[in-house]
């Protein structure tokens, strides 16, 4: 990943890189992300491409300090009270980013095949989600929502995963209300048997 997206430089450092990924967010909204370029990218964040190419080196390390930038923030998981609400509200979440303008989320995982740095991002962006969103699990166990011993990350994969392929694999319209049963099909997977009376 590059320097920019270890840290969080401050002075002129920091309003340069802030300019950058605005304009990166910003040309991907209006073109999109097969017409994103460093050179569009360096115009309109009024910066020297060289300064672009040295400190991102390409689109792909422009959207990987894009997604490290989104990823730096406070997000905590939804607490509904019940492990079905939890799982619907992370799908109503995960399918908003996916279908989300400009399109960073989809954006990034198209990068990731061409370039390590989109790739490393977007594998430390998921892996940071997991572990905040493994306290879902960990919560419906507690509560007898779900069975000892329930894998967190199993549980959000299985919630999740149908929501990326329809929409990303498929790259077809998925309505939310679909979303909501898969998540719904994950908690009732997980729930534990009440045995006989």
């Amino acid at each position: 990943m590059s320097a920019a997206g270890r840290a969080r430089p401050g002075g002129r450092t920091a309003r340069v890189r802030r300019a950058v990924l605005d304009a990166t967010l910003a040309e991907l909204g209006e073109h999109g992300p097969d017409a994103l370029t460093v050179d569009a990218v360096a115009a309109r964040a009024g910066v020297h491409r060289a300064t672009v190419h040295r400190r991102w080196t390409d689109v792909g390390g422009l959207l990987a300090d894009v997604l490290t930038d989104a990823g730096q923030d406070g997000w905590t998981p939804p607490d509904t009270g019940t492990l079905a609400g939890d799982l619907a509200e992370l799908n109503r979440e995960v399918h908003a980013a996916l279908v989300a303008r400009p399109p960073v989320t989809t954006a990034v995982i198209a990068a990731a095949g061409r370039s390590p740095e989109a790739a490393a991002a977007l594998r430390a962006f998921w892996e940071d989600r997991y572990a905040r969103c493994a306290v879902v699990v960990e919560r419906a166990v507690e509560r007898g929502d779900a069975a000892p011993g329930t894998d967190p990350r199993t549980v959000l994969v299985a919630a999740t995963a149908p929501v990326f392929h329809h929409v990303v694999l498929l790259g077809g319209p998925l309505g939310i209300e679909r979303a909501l049963e898969y998540a719904a099909l994950a908690a009732r997977a997980v729930t534990p048997v009440s045995p006989p009376r």
